[in-house]
Protein backbone atom coordinates (compact mmCIF):
# COMPACT_ATOMS: atom_id res chain seq x y z
CA UNK A 1 0.00 0.00 0.00
CA UNK A 2 1.46 3.31 -0.74
CA UNK A 3 1.62 6.59 0.89
CA UNK A 4 0.28 10.24 0.74
CA UNK A 5 1.70 13.21 -1.15
CA UNK A 6 1.40 15.89 0.90
CA UNK A 7 1.34 19.32 -1.01
CA UNK A 8 2.80 21.77 1.93
CA UNK A 9 2.74 25.54 1.46
CA UNK A 10 6.12 26.91 2.96
CA UNK A 11 5.25 30.60 3.92
CA UNK A 12 8.15 30.53 5.76
CA UNK A 13 9.13 34.15 3.49
CA UNK A 14 5.83 36.09 4.58
CA UNK A 15 5.93 36.14 7.71
CA UNK A 16 5.11 34.10 11.29
CA UNK A 17 4.65 30.33 11.04
CA UNK A 18 2.15 30.12 13.36
CA UNK A 19 0.26 32.64 11.75
CA UNK A 20 0.23 31.28 8.31
CA UNK A 21 -0.28 27.64 8.70
CA UNK A 22 -2.60 25.79 10.97
CA UNK A 23 -1.41 23.51 13.79
CA UNK A 24 -2.80 20.53 12.28
CA UNK A 25 -0.89 21.09 9.22
CA UNK A 26 2.21 22.13 11.36
CA UNK A 27 1.86 18.66 13.58
CA UNK A 28 1.43 16.94 9.78
CA UNK A 29 4.74 18.28 8.53
CA UNK A 30 6.36 17.59 11.81
CA UNK A 31 6.29 13.70 11.72
CA UNK A 32 7.36 13.44 8.07
CA UNK A 33 10.98 12.39 6.79
CA UNK A 34 10.45 12.63 3.36
CA UNK A 35 10.88 15.60 1.25
CA UNK A 36 10.53 17.20 -2.47
CA UNK A 37 11.82 20.52 -2.21
CA UNK A 38 12.72 23.47 -4.60
CA UNK A 39 15.13 24.82 -2.75
CA UNK A 40 17.12 22.51 0.24
CA UNK A 41 18.14 25.77 1.78
CA UNK A 42 14.51 26.89 2.21
CA UNK A 43 13.03 24.07 2.92
CA UNK A 44 15.46 23.63 5.59
CA UNK A 45 15.23 26.83 7.13
CA UNK A 46 11.23 26.15 6.99
CA UNK A 47 11.69 22.98 8.40
CA UNK A 48 13.61 24.24 11.48
CA UNK A 49 11.15 27.13 12.12
CA UNK A 50 8.71 24.86 13.18
CA UNK A 51 10.82 22.69 15.35
CA UNK A 52 10.91 19.41 13.37
CA UNK A 53 12.16 17.16 16.09
CA UNK A 54 14.53 15.01 14.04
CA UNK A 55 17.71 16.29 12.77
CA UNK A 56 17.99 17.37 9.61
CA UNK A 57 20.54 14.99 8.92
CA UNK A 58 18.48 12.67 9.46
CA UNK A 59 15.37 14.19 7.13
CA UNK A 60 14.95 13.07 2.94
CA UNK A 61 15.25 16.25 1.55
CA UNK A 62 15.63 15.95 -2.22
CA UNK A 63 15.74 18.99 -4.00
CA UNK A 64 13.82 19.41 -7.12
CA UNK A 65 14.37 22.57 -8.42
CA UNK A 66 12.23 25.21 -10.36
CA UNK A 67 11.57 23.19 -13.22
CA UNK A 68 11.76 19.41 -12.58
CA UNK A 69 12.73 16.82 -14.97
CA UNK A 70 9.99 14.31 -15.76
CA UNK A 71 12.76 11.43 -16.34
CA UNK A 72 13.46 11.93 -12.05
CA UNK A 73 10.40 11.62 -11.05
CA UNK A 74 9.90 8.00 -10.65
CA UNK A 75 13.06 7.55 -8.45
CA UNK A 76 11.10 10.58 -6.11
CA UNK A 77 7.52 8.97 -5.91
CA UNK A 78 9.58 5.50 -5.07
CA UNK A 79 9.66 6.15 -1.53
CA UNK A 80 5.55 7.03 -1.38
CA UNK A 81 4.88 4.08 -3.80
CA UNK A 82 7.01 2.30 -0.71
CA UNK A 83 4.27 2.83 1.34
CA UNK A 84 6.26 6.20 2.87
CA UNK A 85 4.42 9.52 3.70
CA UNK A 86 6.52 12.37 1.78
CA UNK A 87 5.76 16.26 0.90
CA UNK A 88 5.95 18.75 -2.34
CA UNK A 89 7.65 21.60 -0.49
CA UNK A 90 7.80 24.81 -2.47
CA UNK A 91 10.11 27.69 -1.94
CA UNK A 92 8.05 30.11 -0.68
CA UNK A 93 4.37 29.36 -2.09
CA UNK A 94 1.86 26.42 -2.84
CA UNK A 95 3.59 23.52 -4.67
CA UNK A 96 1.47 23.30 -8.11
CA UNK A 97 0.47 26.76 -8.21
CA UNK A 98 3.10 28.95 -10.00
CA UNK A 99 5.14 27.02 -8.78
CA UNK A 100 6.75 23.25 -9.56
CA UNK A 101 4.87 20.29 -8.56
CA UNK A 102 2.11 19.88 -10.66
CA UNK A 103 3.79 17.16 -13.22
CA UNK A 104 5.00 14.89 -9.81
CA UNK A 105 1.43 15.58 -8.46
CA UNK A 106 0.09 14.13 -12.21
CA UNK A 107 2.28 11.05 -12.02
CA UNK A 108 1.17 10.37 -8.33
CA UNK A 109 -2.10 9.99 -9.69
CA UNK A 110 -1.17 8.31 -12.35
CA UNK A 111 -0.06 5.77 -9.73
CA UNK A 112 -2.88 5.82 -7.62
CA UNK A 113 -1.00 7.29 -4.83
CA UNK A 114 -3.49 9.57 -2.84
CA UNK A 115 -2.49 13.21 -3.11
CA UNK A 116 -3.34 15.77 0.09
CA UNK A 117 -3.03 19.59 -0.28
CA UNK A 118 -2.79 20.80 2.70
CA UNK A 119 -3.99 24.58 3.92
CA UNK A 120 -1.44 27.14 3.88
CA UNK A 121 -1.74 31.02 2.17
CA UNK A 122 -1.35 31.71 -1.31
CA UNK A 123 -0.06 35.16 -2.14
CA UNK A 124 -2.13 34.66 -5.03
CA UNK A 125 -5.57 34.43 -3.57
CA UNK A 126 -4.78 36.29 -1.15
CA UNK A 127 -4.14 39.51 -3.29
CA UNK A 128 -7.44 38.74 -5.17
CA UNK A 129 -9.12 38.83 -1.81
CA UNK A 130 -8.04 41.77 -0.83
CA UNK A 131 -8.21 43.48 -4.41
CA UNK A 132 -11.70 44.56 -4.31
CA UNK A 133 -11.64 43.43 -7.91
CA UNK A 134 -14.15 41.01 -9.90
CA UNK A 135 -13.47 37.52 -7.67
CA UNK A 136 -16.14 35.53 -9.74
CA UNK A 137 -14.50 35.86 -13.21
CA UNK A 138 -10.69 35.97 -12.94
CA UNK A 139 -7.51 34.95 -15.19
CA UNK A 140 -3.85 33.86 -13.61
CA UNK A 141 -0.65 34.47 -16.17
CA UNK A 142 1.87 33.70 -14.13
CA UNK A 143 4.60 36.00 -15.30
CA UNK A 144 4.76 38.60 -18.13
CA UNK A 145 7.61 38.46 -20.78
CA UNK A 146 10.27 40.39 -20.02
CA UNK A 147 11.15 42.24 -23.19
CA UNK A 148 9.69 45.81 -22.82
CA UNK A 149 7.70 45.58 -26.28
CA UNK A 150 6.32 41.82 -25.79
CA UNK A 151 5.64 43.05 -22.02
CA UNK A 152 3.64 46.04 -23.17
CA UNK A 153 1.55 44.01 -25.74
CA UNK A 154 1.00 41.30 -23.39
CA UNK A 155 -0.59 44.06 -20.54
CA UNK A 156 -2.88 45.58 -23.66
CA UNK A 157 -4.02 42.64 -24.66
CA UNK A 158 -4.71 41.29 -20.98
CA UNK A 159 -6.86 44.90 -20.87
CA UNK A 160 -8.78 44.02 -23.76
CA UNK A 161 -9.55 40.64 -22.53
CA UNK A 162 -10.39 42.16 -19.09
CA UNK A 163 -13.09 44.52 -20.79
CA UNK A 164 -14.43 42.36 -22.96
CA UNK A 165 -15.17 39.37 -20.57
CA UNK A 166 -15.21 41.62 -17.15
CA UNK A 167 -12.62 39.38 -15.64
CA UNK A 168 -9.53 40.23 -12.83
CA UNK A 169 -5.95 39.35 -14.63
CA UNK A 170 -3.97 38.30 -12.03
CA UNK A 171 0.06 38.30 -12.50
CA UNK A 172 3.10 38.02 -10.55
CA UNK A 173 6.65 39.51 -10.75
CA UNK A 174 10.14 38.48 -9.45
CA UNK A 175 11.16 40.84 -6.14
CA UNK A 176 13.76 42.67 -8.59
CA UNK A 177 11.37 43.23 -11.96
CA UNK A 178 7.97 44.67 -9.50
CA UNK A 179 8.65 47.93 -9.69
CA UNK A 180 9.75 48.19 -13.71
CA UNK A 181 6.48 46.18 -14.00
CA UNK A 182 4.17 48.53 -12.31
CA UNK A 183 6.04 51.69 -14.18
CA UNK A 184 4.72 49.27 -17.46
CA UNK A 185 1.16 48.92 -16.14
CA UNK A 186 0.35 52.62 -15.95
CA UNK A 187 2.42 53.21 -19.33
CA UNK A 188 0.03 50.83 -21.37
CA UNK A 189 -3.38 50.90 -19.59
CA UNK A 190 -6.03 53.46 -19.78
CA UNK A 191 -6.25 55.71 -17.26
CA UNK A 192 -9.81 54.08 -15.72
CA UNK A 193 -8.52 50.75 -15.49
CA UNK A 194 -7.98 49.34 -11.58
CA UNK A 195 -5.24 48.07 -10.57
CA UNK A 196 -3.95 45.93 -7.16
CA UNK A 197 -0.98 45.58 -6.39
CA UNK A 198 0.30 43.35 -3.06
CA UNK A 199 3.50 43.12 -1.47
CA UNK A 200 5.09 41.03 1.48
CA UNK A 201 1.77 39.56 1.94
CA UNK A 202 1.08 38.38 5.74
CA UNK A 203 4.43 39.57 6.58
CA UNK A 204 5.69 42.71 8.61
CA UNK A 205 5.54 45.12 5.76
CA UNK A 206 2.41 43.98 4.16
CA UNK A 207 1.07 46.28 1.41
CA UNK A 208 -2.13 46.10 -0.73
CA UNK A 209 -3.70 49.20 -2.55
CA UNK A 210 -6.03 49.18 -5.14
CA UNK A 211 -6.44 52.08 -7.44
CA UNK A 212 -7.10 53.64 -10.81
CA UNK A 213 -4.05 53.68 -13.02
CA UNK A 214 -5.11 57.31 -13.38
CA UNK A 215 -5.11 57.58 -9.70
CA UNK A 216 -1.38 55.63 -9.35
CA UNK A 217 -0.15 58.68 -11.66
CA UNK A 218 -1.58 61.07 -9.03
CA UNK A 219 -0.20 58.92 -5.77
CA UNK A 220 3.10 57.84 -6.89
CA UNK A 221 4.60 54.28 -7.39
CA UNK A 222 4.35 51.90 -4.12
CA UNK A 223 7.06 50.73 -2.75
CA UNK A 224 8.46 47.56 -4.83
CA UNK A 225 11.84 47.77 -4.96
CA UNK A 226 12.89 44.28 -4.34
CA UNK A 227 9.39 42.98 -2.85
CA UNK A 228 8.04 40.04 -4.62
CA UNK A 229 4.49 41.74 -5.94
CA UNK A 230 0.94 39.91 -6.87
CA UNK A 231 -0.89 42.37 -9.19
CA UNK A 232 -4.67 42.39 -10.20
CA UNK A 233 -6.18 44.12 -13.10
CA UNK A 234 -9.93 45.04 -13.94
CA UNK A 235 -10.48 47.26 -17.16
CA UNK A 236 -13.38 49.44 -16.57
Amino acid sequence: MSGTLFLLPCPIAAGSLDAALPAEVIAIARRLGHFLVEDAKTARAFLKEFAHPRPMRELSIVEIGHAPRGEDIEAWLAPVLAGRDVAIVSEAGCPGIADPGGTIVAAAHACGVRVRPLVGPSSILLALMAAGLDGQRFRFHGYLPIPADARTASLKALERESKSRTETQVFIETPYRSAPLFDAVLASCAPSTRLAVAADLMGASEFVTMRTVQQWKAAGPPPLQRRPAVFCLLAA
